[in-house]
């Protein structure tokens, strides 16, 4: 039994996926527009297209980037978060679109 609790006590906790749409050329969580999102380490960030344009999903976050690419209308990626810090997303098709992602413990 005290294994177990040590066990339990030892184990981190759960990552969670966290959904930022793309719509109205405007990134948006929870059904409204977003330039903000924190979340912690080991988090997922699903980036779906529910435009009726492309767009493309970055980051050149100094120890942060990453390129989705190009995600046309009804698309999907994801990218998981491992290292705390802040980056900004931007989709390289329409500037104005801009997030930022802070990965807090």
């Amino acid at each position: 039994m005290r294994a177990l609790i040590l066990l339990l006590i030892a184990m981190p906790a759960l990552a969670t996926e966290h959904v930022v749409t793309q719509a109205g050329l405007q990134f948006g969580v929870d059904g409204a527009k977003a330039d903000r999102l924190a979340i912690k380490p080991g988090d997922t960030v699903v980036f779906r297209n529910d435009d009726r344009f492309a767009h493309t999903v970055f980051s050149r976050s100094n120890g942060q980037a990453f390129d989705l690419g190009l995600l046309r209308p009804g698309a999907s990626a994801q990218r998981r978060f491992a290292t705390p810090g802040m980056i900004e997303v931007e989709c390289a098709m329409h500037p104005q679109m801009k997030l930022r992602i802070e990965v807090a413990r």
